[in-house]
């Protein structure tokens, strides 16, 4: 994300899309206006590779394209670091608590998707046609994101007597977690499909910004006594973190 001077303020437009050639190739770029953003930004979806300027003022949004091509080396690196997508659909291979399974038709099975198990073969099989494969694959994952997320918190907020005041599960591009001043939790589903440590260690930070809302000695403190080793979680999110975006269901999935 590059970000220049800040300019004034006005009321929100239309986005609007503009393509820019870069690297040999036309690149879609869509300018938005948000009042509440600071100065011109420049994003690359890690996903998508969608390539946005947000601006803060009309006046500003006029300039938004120019400011994209200042960027477009920036862009891209960052078009470049995108990882090919994998849909959902019947065949795919896809992590789930950071093992590989295979995503295969079933018939018969305890719910309409269910994991299943041969030796060292770890299967996800999803009952119905096959057109409706991806959007069941998907609800499966935020459902078990869900439940594991849920079980997290309780745990750690119990430790130390603390509460949030609601969970939230999102598909966030910048972050696994947050932690609101309202005492808000926040996560991405996405934390399924890693291992279990690395989804730990996202729940223990969060719970602990209910402790203190800082990043400081005490805050890593209790960060260690939920979960003790916090670098491995952190270099396994940082090396693998951007590839679990790269599943995602097609835009029409039934």
């Amino acid at each position: 994300m590059r970000k220049s001077p800040r300019p004034r303020s006005t009321t929100r437009s239309t986005p609007r899309r503009e393509l820019l050639r870069i690297d040999g190739r036309h690149v879609a770029v869509t300018m938005r206006l948000n009042p509440r953003a600071r100065r011109l930004i420049v994003k690359v979806h890690p996903s998508t590779g969608e390539v946005s300027v947000i601006a803060p003022s009309s006046r500003s949004l006029a300039h938004a394209l120019d400011f994209a091509r200042k960027e477009m080396d920036w862009i891209a690196k960052r078009l470049a670091d995108v990882p090919e997508p994998v849909s959902f659909g019947i065949g795919a291979q896809v992590p789930f608590r950071g093992e590989i399974h295979a995503v295969t038709p079933g018939e018969g099975g305890p719910a309409p998707v269910w994991i299943e198990r041969e030796g060292d073969v770890s299967a996800i099989r999803i009952t119905g046609r096959s057109e409706h494969a991806p959007r069941r694959l998907l609800d499966f994952l935020k459902r078990e994101a869900r439940k594991a997320l849920d079980a997290r918190v309780q745990e750690y907020a119990g430790r130390i007597g603390v509460k949030p005041k609601r969970i939230t599960i999102r598909d966030t591009a910048s972050r696994w977690g947050s932690c609101s001043t309202t005492r808000a939790l926040s996560f991405s589903w996405r934390l399924i499909l890693a291992p279990p440590f690395a989804l730990d260690y996202v729940v223990a930070h969060e719970v602990a910004h209910l402790r203190h809302m800082n990043h400081g000695p005490h805050f890593w403190k209790l960060v260690r006594e939920f979960v003790g080793d916090v670098a491995t979680p952190q270099a396994w999110l940082d090396e693998n973190g951007p590839c679990l975006h790269r599943y995602a269901p097609p835009p029409k999935a039934g």
